[in-house]
């Protein structure tokens, strides 16, 4: 039984894509692949990842993320008041042009490939972030599982840009409730949905205790 383990294995959450995924996601970012052909793609790499969990024996089981272009993009197909834009397309509206300038050149890929969601609206979901997800993990495995979603630290980061965001929200904090908010409602739907676990990511958290640039762009 899992409760007699001395302690559960599980994954973050992301897997690395095969050929075959990235070739889907890039035809889907370009509008030559459909929605319907990238999910399809993407439910057979979770069956894929599902089987390699179960025989290596892990606990706690995670779909791999397939279906996101990015950990933390996808809510802007999720939440109201978001953009998805590319850092390229935001140069016109962060606060330290130069700063920002300097990030994109140290940066290992191209400007135009990352993309960011931005907040340019009241947030509120308009459907859920991750409960399609969770059904269809759960179809797959009578293992515990684990949905992971961004954190409201990582949220409220990336998502403020003033010449944007400050239109809607006062200050980070308004908008942070807002994601709060939001996170909550999602949780609460996947506790009575039956999900085991839930991880938030907050990757850039550590920047509290480790650095003094707390207050500089961040993407990821």
């Amino acid at each position: 039984m899992i409760d007699k383990k001395p302690f559960l294995t599980t994954q973050v959450g992301s897997w690395p894509r095969s050929r075959q995924m990235l070739k889907a996601l890039r035809g889907f970012q370009k509008g030559a692949v459909s929605k319907w052909d990238y999910l399809s793609v993407a439910e057979e790499e979770i069956r894929r990842t599902v089987d390699l969990q179960e025989k290596a024996g892990i606990d706690v089981l995670v779909d791999g993320e397939h279906r996101r272009e990015s950990f933390y993009a996808f809510i802007t197909e999720k939440v109201a008041g978001t953009k998805l834009m590319s850092l390229a397309e935001m140069l016109d509206y962060v606060e330290d042009k130069a700063e920002f300038e300097e990030m994109l050149r140290t940066m290992d890929m191209p400007a135009s490939a990352v993309k960011n969601p931005t907040c340019i609206g009241k947030l509120s979901r308009r459907e859920s972030l991750a409960l399609e997800d969770y059904h269809f993990l759960r179809s797959l495995t009578k293992k515990p599982i684990k949905i992971t979603l961004p954190g409201p630290y990582l949220l409220t980061r990336s998502m403020w840009v003033t010449a944007l965001t400050r239109k809607v929200y006062r200050n980070h904090k308004k908008m942070a409730d807002d994601i709060v908010k939001i996170l909550k409602e999602e949780l609460i739907d996947l506790r009575d949905a039956g999900c085991d676990f839930v991880q938030f990511d907050e990757p850039v958290l550590t920047e509290l205790i480790m650095s003094e640039e707390c207050d500089r762009r961040t993407f990821m």
